[in-house]
């Protein structure tokens, strides 16, 4: 008889919060996601696999965190190997996205062109922001650095005006730092 392995599903679930520490409950809550991540690291190095499953993660944990509904997308675009200066849509989470996005167009290419994390309270007041869903309010897009060129950037909307701010930068920061040492880019 073949001894069954626990799936990837109940090992992350085995995380637990009781000895996660940190100065605010948001702390906490982005020190445990970066635990969980860190499971889901561990089975492989394939980029798709393991930002579909850290995009299934953010978006189910940050929806849960304080029972609000906190985000309305997660998910990656990948720089299109294929066509020069193109975002290409990679594995998400939440309604039809956007396909193909311009480098230094929207909150995504912006994040691109610049190499650095762009936060949007208000995407409203975004000058060219990309509405690929009308509820998102605020946005984050955090580019992943692999051998200094950005290879994808990470994307979260929210319904709610001011929904990330600088806590959920830094917790996400950590994250995508993982992806980037963690994957086969």
């Amino acid at each position: 008889m073949e001894e069954c392995e626990i799936s990837l599903a109940n090992k992350v679930d085995l995380v637990r919060g009781k000895n996660v520490e940190g100065n605010s409950e948001k702390e906490k809550f982005w020190n445990l996601v970066y635990k969980k991540s860190q499971v889901i690291l561990g089975e492989t190095r394939d980029w798709v696999s393991n930002t579909s499953n850290i995009s299934a993660l953010l978006y189910h944990e940050m929806n849960s965190f304080e029972d609000k509904s906190w985000v309305n997308w997660v998910g990656l675009y990948r720089v299109n190997k294929n066509v020069q200066n193109q975002l290409i849509l990679g594995p998400f989470q939440g309604k039809i996205a956007c396909v193909k996005i311009a480098k230094g167009k929207g909150v995504c290419g912006t994040c691109w062109s610049r190499g650095t994390t762009v936060l949007v309270p208000n995407v409203h007041e975004f000058p060219g922001h990309i509405e690929c869903d009308s509820v998102s309010e605020s946005e984050i897009v955090l580019p992943i650095i692999v051998n200094n060129q950005v290879v994808a950037v990470l994307d979260i909307d929210s319904p709610v005006l001011n929904g990330l701010n600088n806590e959920d930068q830094k917790g996400l920061e950590n994250i995508v730092s993982l992806l980037e040492r963690g994957c086969d880019w």
